[in-house]
């Protein structure tokens, strides 16, 4: 197997788990522990396929891909239980598969159209996506509204790792780089939450300052 194949492959089963994490919080039965394991393990990586015109999807090309994602999810079933917070459990693991997934969406994305700009768009998808249709299915909070970096680590591992390439570095340096570096700055933000201001809304204005 290759790098890229193993990172495929590695992405899919972790966001899987916490599609799975998530169904255990809900105390679903297996067939929802399923459901969302495969919604958030592929969701990413169809999105992408989808914005690159790669039909059919890969999951479709490959269908080991939803045997890994019904593993995953039969597995979280009968183990979730041995996992006293299962909540901080799942947003590590978010990471995980993030920094894993903003580095193969970025190299389908530069492999398919050489553009150094869509490949650094299709790794924020591909890491993001699956997670935010977890959260919005499973009514959990969302990782978009929460104070911490989340998309930004996605783009900034994207961005290194499609510069790394561009520059010419071999492609097992390149991942490590754009990897770690999303792993870093997902990680510092949960360990010390690092987060953006917010904007503050202003009052707004009297007809007569209008005029």
């Amino acid at each position: 197997m290759t790098l890229l194949g193993f990172l495929d492959y590695a992405g899919v089963a972790v966001f899987a788990a916490t599609g799975a994490l998530s169904a255990s919080r809900k105390e679903l039965d297996v067939i929802g522990f399923l459901f969302l394991a495969a919604v958030t393990g592929i969701g990413g990586g169809t999105l992408r396929d989808l914005v690159l015109g790669s039909v059919p999807v890969f999951w479709v090309r490959d269908p080991g891909y939803v045997l890994v994602c019904a593993f995953v999810g039969v597995l979280v079933f009968f183990t979730a239980h041995l996992f006293e917070s299962r909540y901080r459990l799942l947003i590590w693991l978010d990471a995980i598969g993030l920094s894993a997934y903003c580095v193969m969406g970025a190299a389908k994305g530069l492999a398919a159209t050489g553009s150094p700009t869509v490949a650094i768009v299709t790794g924020t998808l591909t890491a993001t996506f699956g997670g935010i249709l977890r959260d919005i299915i499973a009514g959990e909070p969302s990782v978009l509204l929460r104070p911490e970096v989340y998309v930004t680590a996605a783009l900034a591992g994207a961005c290194v790792f499609t510069a790394a390439t561009v520059f010419g570095l071999p492609l097992l340096v390149a991942s490590a780089f754009g990897a770690a570096t999303a792993f870093a700055i997902r990680g510092g933000a949960l360990r010390f939450g690092w987060s953006f201001p917010r904007y503050n809304s202003r009052p707004g204005r009297s007809p007569e300052d209008v005029l």
